[in-house]
């Protein structure tokens, strides 16, 4: 193969992958990676019409969060001082062709109804650092996600960031889902996680 053969391939998967993975309507989901050396920067924002402490208590359901999340396993609260949490999650992300297993404790501190700081205490990352703040704009409430974090393994600098794009928009569209499934329960009286 020639030394632009493996890049070719895997522009190739990447144009096979995205088509695929928005076959689902996210248009209105905005996310933007990039890399900058060996760190990856997301920048989020994914409207929802949805009352505001529902879009809150999906967002910070880390206990259920493995219910609703296709790429966790296993999420869990492991302790809790005041507005700070320790939750420990585990699972298998995917882009296109590849999946990384995963396996982190974070520290999360809730600022309620408002944001959500999280920052990576051990695990499968060399760091991670996010800030989700959660912003209401009439009947619509936007999710602003934006953080970056070093993965401990090499990224390509064209389709990884791709990727990385598709399956953080796929995540988004999930969460969006049970938050309009549990606006619609509230709506009706039915309350469950």
């Amino acid at each position: 193969m020639t030394r632009s053969g493996p890049w070719l391939a895997a522009l190739w998967l990447v144009a096979v992958a995205l088509p695929a993975a928005s076959a689902v309507t996210d248009d209105d989901i905005i996310v933007h990676v990039r890399k900058d050396g060996p760190e990856i920067v997301v920048d989020a924002d994914c409207p929802v019409r949805a009352p505001l402490q529902v879009v809150w208590d999906v967002l910070t359901d880390y206990d259920n969060m493995s219910r609703f999340l296709s790429h966790v396993q296993y999420s869990v609260v492991q302790g809790r001082v005041d507005n700070v949490l320790k939750v420990r999650q585990k699972g298998t992300t995917a882009g296109g062709p590849f999946s990384f297993a995963f396996d982190n404790v974070r520290e999360v501190e809730l600022r309620p109804n408002t944001e959500i700081r999280s920052h990576l205490i051990s695990g499968d990352l060399k760091a991670f650092a996010f800030t989700t703040r959660i912003v209401s704009a009439g009947e619509i409430v936007h999710i602003i996600n934006s953080g970056r974090y070093t993965p401990n393994i090499w990224i390509p600098p064209v389709v990884g960031p791709a990727l990385i794009e598709v399956e953080t928009r796929r995540q988004f569209r999930e969460i969006r889902t049970e938050i309009l499934r549990r606006g619609e329960q509230a709506a009706t009286g039915r309350i469950s996680p």
